[in-house]
């Protein structure tokens, strides 16, 4: 039987999809890594992206993500999912299609429940409030009511930060919507912490801080989707993606406290991140006092391939003062970088774990993901016990990548 849009797994930790029968053999069963939230078969011309999640204060689950491809709506009035856990990610229920939302964060403030990102893909900035966990939600029909900023915005599912009294978020803007990369340009928004979130004058959006094709030697394609992460002397910073060709760097940009002026010096402000071409989400663990992220690595096995196309692998790494980091384990991975994914995961900490929301590209009965970048499957996941995995926890043996196993 063929999987319908929008069913969801309930109670299992696992999805078998059985596959095509080997000659005279018994049909091979696929397992899709993670508790299924929602799926979207390549037929459909659908793809799933920008998961996002976030903890209600009654510890309900709360999860998301948006439609892209060629039958979506992303260029005109785009559409985020919303799907809820009542037992801590076992099982999900999906609550609510908003329309006129993209590229954007699930982030609790003050109790309400909020998302933040585009109308469409590189529209206005827009914000929305549900205060009934997810299932109805405000419309920013104007400036008073969630219209942020007008503009050819983008961003990801990236981290809403309180600090100094006030509410943090990294996005860009593009000044040529047909170039991707080396047309953004880094921005940052950011409120009182006790205004009303969806007046667009209690926001201050920074001035535009502009990539150059010649850093990096000339390697340099872009910067994007930046975390908003307070370094160990309490300066606020935005570490953003890097598109380069061989990957595995990270641009660390310095945000004045009035969040109006960014600065960057590209001869100190590049650091070594494992998975830096990829989208990735930065946070800090006082009882650790580490920063951690989940990353698509790019072991040594795939290495000369595409970095930004290497999304096989998921790792977790961590850093005391985010310019040095150290991959601690694997978590997931697939042999096949050309349709199999775990990208774009949104997490957060729940006590001991890793709790997580993941854009899969995996196997499923209409032949798989279109490829690896246009995922059908939204999958939650828990880590547990995090900051005691080594290498040596690595869900693959270290010589399948590339690694020796010392």
């Amino acid at each position: 039987m063929m999987l319908q849009r929008g069913v969801i797994c309930l109670g299992v930790m696992a999805f078998a999809i059985s596959a095509c029968c080997p000659a005279g053999g018994e049909p091979v069963q696929k397992t899709v890594p993670g508790v299924v939230i929602d799926h979207s078969p390549q037929t459909s011309k659908i793809y799933i992206g920008s998961p996002s999640l976030a903890v209600l204060p009654d510890g309900t689950y709360v999860a998301s993500h948006d439609e892209f491809g060629p039958g979506s709506t992303e260029h005109e009035r785009a559409k985020t999912r919303v799907f809820i856990s009542k037992d801590r990610g076992e099982s999900w229920q999906h609550v609510a299609d908003v329309e006129g939302q993209f590229w954007s964060t699930l982030f609790v403030h003050r109790g309400h429940l909020y998302l933040l990102g585009t109308w469409s893909h590189y529209g206005n900035l827009v914000i929305r409030r549900s205060d009934d966990g997810g299932r109805t939600w405000t419309s920013p029909e104007d400036e008073k009511s969630g219209l942020l900023a007008k503009g050819r915005f983008h961003c990801a599912p990236v981290p809403v930060v309180e600090y100094n009294g006030r509410i943090w978020r990294a996005v860009e803007d593009t000044t040529n919507p047909r170039q991707w990369g080396r047309s953004f340009r880094a921005r940052v928004i950011s409120a009182p912490a006790d205004a009303d979130l969806l007046v667009a004058e209690n926001w201050t959006l920074s001035d535009p801080l502009p990539g150059n094709s010649s850093w990096l030697g000339g390697r340099f394609g872009g910067f994007l989707e930046g975390n908003i992460v307070i370094d160990p002397a309490g300066e606020i910073l935005n570490i953003l993606r890097v598109a380069c060709p061989e990957g595995g760097k990270a641009a660390v940009v310095h945000v004045d406290r009035d969040g109006r002026t960014l600065r960057f010096d590209p001869d100190q402000d590049f650091v070594d991140f494992p998975g830096g071409a990829k989208k990735f989400t930065i946070r800090f663990d006082p009882q650790s006092q580490r920063y951690w992220s989940l990353v698509n690595w790019v072991p040594p096995k795939y290495q000369g391939l595409d970095a930004a196309r290497v999304r096989n692998t998921l790792a977790l790494v961590a850093s005391r003062d985010l310019r040095h980091w150290e991959i601690r384990t694997v978590l997931l991975h697939h042999p096949d970088t050309q349709r199999h994914a775990f990208q774009y995961p949104d997490w957060l900490f729940d006590r001991d774990d890793i709790i997580a929301a993941i854009r899969t590209a995996y196997d499923d009965e209409a032949g798989g993901a279109h490829n690896a970048h246009d995922a059908n499957y939204l999958t939650f996941h828990r880590f547990k016990r995090f900051r005691e995995l080594t290498m040596r926890d690595s869900v693959v043996p270290l010589a399948d990548l590339g690694l020796t196993d010392k």
